[in-house]
């Protein structure tokens, strides 16, 4: 049995929802899984839940903030719990003109300023890159659902209040759609242990050029993230 998930093989299905917040994940299991899910782990707070959706097995587990606690989770669901796709679902900040707050973005790559990427690759450079099936497949089920969809790729940043003056500006004009803290680090992981990987993201609110930020309402962003998550179920189930 794993460390930090409490749970054992079979516990989990095949394909992960992995967002942050354990709030998030009981609210996902709760609004959008089939009757029934079932709590599988709680350890630290961290909730996972397992049921079903449109009778597809399918999970959800909280990851916390960050790469350091992501990596966690990632590791031990894919590692020792059997999971074999994981689809982060969360927020981000939006950088590139034209976003606007409650878009979905979905992450081609995520360019990591994080050294947490050196230490998993012993050094060598890496592009952080997520599956391309479920890239193409969530950019058109979005569509379909008349969301906003950027597709394009993000930056990890392993500091939330970044203290670097102009680097948000920076990461914009190299053509980078939105920033948050874990995307990096589950491409990589997929990458290194070969399981399925996608972020897709609500925005959450726009940085400005010196990193000030305009955020979102509440209700906005509830229904920015709803509209996201119909969709990373109907990613997270396909083809299995």
């Amino acid at each position: 049995m794993p460390i930090h998930v409490r749970a054992n093989p079979g516990d989990f299905a095949p394909a992960v929802l992995v967002p942050g917040d354990p709030k998030r994940a009981k609210y996902i299991a709760e609004t959008f899984f089939d009757p029934g899910a079932r709590l599988v782990n709680d350890e630290r707070g961290e909730l996972g839940y397992t049921g079903t959706f449109g009778g597809k097995p399918i999970s959800v587990q909280s990851v916390g903030m960050g790469g350091a606690s992501a990596a966690i989770y990632y590791t031990e669901l894919t590692q020792q719990l059997g999971a074999t796709r994981l689809i982060r679902v969360g927020t981000a900040g939006g950088l590139k003109t034209g976003l606007r707050m409650g878009d979905t973005v979905v992450a081609v790559s995520a360019t990591s300023d994080d050294p947490m990427i050196d230490i998993l690759t012993g050094g060598d450079p890496h592009a952080p890159t997520a599956d391309w099936r479920l890239v193409e497949l969530s950019a058109r089920l979005a569509r379909e659902r008349g969301a906003t969809v950027h597709v394009g790729p993000i930056v990890t940043s392993a500091v939330f209040y970044d203290p670097r003056p102009g680097i948000m500006k920076r990461w914009e004009d190299r053509g980078h759609l939105a920033v948050e803290v874990e995307a990096s680090i589950l491409y990589t992981l997929g990458a290194i242990h070969g399981f399925e990987s996608l972020a897709i993201m609500t925005v959450s609110d726009m940085i400005g050029e010196e990193g000030d930020t305009v955020r979102i309402s509440d209700a906005e962003l509830k229904a920015g993230v709803d509209q996201m998550m119909q969709v990373a179920c109907d990613v997270a189930v396909a083809g299995l």
